[in-house]
């Protein structure tokens, strides 16, 4: 390493006034490190962190405290350019999953006490885009979900971040203290209206009046958030010991951080914009923007890479055939379906796009982001796919990413090599590859049949449906090299 930057952490305040669900690699390299530099550079120490771990990671939660909440984040340019931030703006961690004995909600009381508290002004989430419990497609509460389930039936024991949400603002309720601002920090278009339908849907399981008060009085901001975080590796943790830190609680990122929120704070926040954070009127154009391209790209290559045993997002863009598939499926399949601010340059923004994933230095794993894929596709491919389409246009980049998504939940990839299907409708996928096996005219239309996942109006577009049953053919009898030849020479 030629060029490393350390930072040290400013002092701890023991003030707290954000409440953080999600105590995730994400969280502690974006939202804590923009905390983190603005009490250095202002001194406010008003906005400490309580951050929560809701699904395992308990040891993660136990290491934390054992370090006093310290932990380090490694931001690299390349592999030769870091810098290496200490972050203690997290001043308390605390954990409501189930631990390793299979009991739930070790430290849920301390947790909803402190988001009962005036104190707190703000709570922010990065749950992922299953911990909202909603229909990927519809945007509607779960309610049969065994974790919502419990939570409307022991809503003072709540499990799920949408259920601990309503308790702690039903308390504030209770005890006349105005509520706190709700900032969703997780890749769902609208993601603030959507996190206000789960909750008020499920309060309105347990008192209308509830429900209506949320409606009515709590603050549900939007934002957009970007920085590519990959799972720590053994890799990343000899990379950093030679840099002098032995932290088991370290994370490694990109050097690049966007977070775009929608001005809508009550209570108040902290002055973020003086860290680079864009305070605007609406979210809504940049949300879908790193929706579409970004993470459309990131799930085009999860999806394709992984099935021919390409392990990384640096690896997959080594290969020219896969960058001209993204270059062709940012400008002529997702950039027009945005409505973007005059000035954007979309074509530009591809471009730092590619730039980005050719990162040297970071070992962001296709397993990792293929993660979840029911939850994600939907709002990264297949609303843009049914605009373009409707439009009168093709989407023939796209199709072949359904039809390699398709073929990923099978379990293997296309040299037989087995991998886990790491998604909440994996038992679904499971039947679905078992009733129909080789019969792909079977396959993608039962696929096509999951409403919760794909959007009416694109099932029944036959002509899509087509190009997704070519595509999957090709991809398994030809390979992913002729799957990706036969973009501009179809047959």
């Amino acid at each position: 390493m030629n060029d490393v930057t350390r930072i040290p952490a400013a002092a701890p305040t023991g003030c707290i006034g954000i409440v953080h669900l999600g105590l995730g690699a994400f969280h502690r390299a974006h939202q804590a490190v923009y905390l983190e530099r603005y009490r250095q550079r202002s001194g406010d120490g008003a906005w400490g962190v309580c951050s929560a771990n809701l699904r395992g990671g308990v040891a993660l939660v136990d290491a934390l405290r054992d370090a006093g909440c310290r932990y380090h984040v490694a931001e690299f340019a390349d592999s030769d350019t870091a810098t290496l931030r200490e972050i203690g703006v997290v001043e308390q961690a605390l954990f409501t999953g189930r631990d390793l004995a299979g009991e739930w909600g070790r430290d849920l009381a301390a947790l909803l006490a402190r988001m009962a508290s005036p104190e707190t002004r703000i709570v922010t989430l990065t749950v992922t885009e299953k911990g909202y419990f909603l229909s990927p497609a519809e945007g509607t509460l779960l309610r049969d979900d065994p974790l919502i389930a419990h939570d409307i039936g022991h809503p003072q024991a709540p499990r799920t971040a949408p259920g601990i949400l309503v308790e702690a603002l039903a308390r504030r309720r209770s005890a006349g203290v105005p509520p706190f601002t709700v900032l969703c920090c997780d890749n769902m278009p609208n993601n603030g209206q959507r996190t206000r339908a789960v909750v008020v849907q499920l309060a309105a399981c347990r008192d209308a009046g509830l429900a209506a008060w949320i409606e009515r009085e709590v603050a549900f901001p939007c934002s957009m958030v970007d920085r590519i975080v990959p799972a720590m590796t053994a890799a990343d943790f000899d990379r950093l010991a030679e840099l002098g830190v032995e932290d088991p609680n370290a994370v490694v990122g990109e050097a690049f951080s966007q977070w775009v929120v929608e001005d809508d704070f009550p209570l108040g926040r902290p002055a973020w914009e003086a860290e680079g954070v864009e305070m605007v009127a609406d979210v809504a154009p940049f949300e879908t923007m790193k929706l579409r391209m970004l993470n459309g790209s990131h799930s085009l290559l999860a999806y394709l890479g992984a099935l021919d045993d390409i392990e990384t997002v640096f690896d997959a863009v080594s290969r020219d055939d896969l960058v001209a598939l993204l270059r062709r499926y940012m400008l002529c399949e997702a950039a027009p379906t945005l409505a973007m601010p005059e000035g954007t340059d979309l074509a530009a923004y591809a471009d730092s796009l590619l730039v980005r994933f050719a990162n040297d230095s970071l070992r962001h794993r296709l397993q990792q982001i293929a993660m979840d894929g029911s939850q994600k596709l939907p709002q990264r491919w297949l609303h843009g796919a049914l605009a373009r389409l409707e439009a009168g246009e093709q989407v023939p980049c796209t199709a072949l990413g359904m039809a390699a998504w398709i073929r990923y939940t099978a379990g293997s990839d296309l040299h037989g090599i087995a991998h886990a299907v790491d998604d909440p409708m994996a038992g679904t996928f499971r039947l679905l590859h078992e009733a129909h096996g080789e019969d792909v005219e079977g396959l993608v239309p039962a696929f096509f049949e999951l409403d919760a996942v794909v959007p009416p109006a694109l099932a029944e577009h036959a002509g899509f449906t087509a190009a997704v049953v070519a595509a999957y053919r090709c991809l398994t009898t030809l390979g992913l090299d002729a799957a990706l030849a036969q973009l501009d020479s179809p047959t």
